[in-house]
């Protein structure tokens, strides 16, 4: 793909609004490049564009996943490619536009190719991690791949879980796998890149700001839909911020004051993580560009 914008910052930046605009500007798309805002029912706990900004430019790949399944990058990645192989796109830009930056990297880099995972291998090792926890699995991993291991947290069971999965199913550690060069979807040369550096002041203040709004506009009722599905916890969409907070809260086990102290709490530390790893991943060819209101 030819002259696409890819548009990274850490949440509440101002980023998706940054993207809308170029959007109306080009008559571009906007396609999602944030592994949250995939999810259905989650519109507002994940920040998803509403309804006026959906009818303001095309969107793409926006809710459009069960939260009842483990969406992946390299399930994003075929969405994409499907995405542009359909010639919906047509001669306009595509605007990509998240904070996760795994799926930027995919874009440019490629994505190594992984094993298909049976459905049953796969579920063995989500009842493993909710049966055990991540630290047991990691110290696993550590014996099995510990080049994997080195490189992921002992929190991250998602990633652990992957990395055990593929290592059951192919025989062959992730790491081993991740050294196999993919194919980039998106030309770098062409492609305009843009990551947001937000003043930090600025960017808790709109984090907070941002948090209040989602209550107004019904992120506790988007909660209870979610837990009548009655999900697994280890599932990605369950782990957005705000679910287990809210739900807390719902049960009568906290306060809804301070399950939105926490909920604000987690996101800014979120942003931070989200920051740092742009900051250290993303290289000179990258705009950087300040938020400053």
């Amino acid at each position: 793909m030819k002259n696409a914008i890819l548009i990274a910052g850490p949440t509440a930046s101002g980023k998706s609004a940054l993207a809308l605009r170029l959007a109306q500007e080009t008559g571009g798309t906007v396609v999602n490049a944030d592994s949250m805002q995939v999810y259905g029912v989650l519109r507002v706990l994940t920040a998803r564009p509403d309804e006026t900004q959906l009818a303001a430019a095309p969107h793409r790949l926006y809710g459009h996943v069960d939260p009842r399944e483990a969406y992946s990058t390299g399930r994003w990645m075929r969405d994409v490619e499907a995405l542009i192989r359909s010639g919906e796109l047509g001669n306009r830009p595509a605007i990509f536009v998240g904070g996760t930056g795994l799926y930027f990297r995919a874009l440019l880099e490629g994505l190594s190719a992984m094993p298909e995972v049976p459905a049953i291998l796969r579920q063995r090792w989500r009842n493993a991690l909710a049966e055990h926890g991540p630290n047991a699995l990691h110290e696993l991993l550590v014996e099995r791949d510990p080049v994997a291991a080195g490189a992921i947290r002992p929190s991250d069971g998602q990633r652990i879980v992957r990395a055990m999965e593929v290592l059951e199913a192919s025989g062959k550690p992730i790491s081993q796998w991740q050294k196999e060069s993919g194919t980039p979807l998106v030309e770098q040369s062409s492609a305009q890149l843009m990551v947001i550096e937000p003043d930090r002041t600025i960017l808790k203040a709109r984090i907070d700001q941002r948090f209040d709004a989602m209550i107004e506009e019904g992120a506790l009722e988007e909660v209870r839909a979610i837990a009548a599905l009655g999900l697994d916890d280890v599932l990605p969409a369950m782990k957005a911020i705000g679910v287990r907070e809210l739900l807390a809260a719902d049960r009568g086990e906290t306060g809804f004051d301070e399950a939105i102290y926490r909920a604000k709490v987690a996101t800014r530390q979120y942003a931070k993580r989200q920051s740092t790893w742009f900051r250290n991943q993303l290289g000179p060819d990258w705009q950087r560009i300040s938020m400053s209101q």
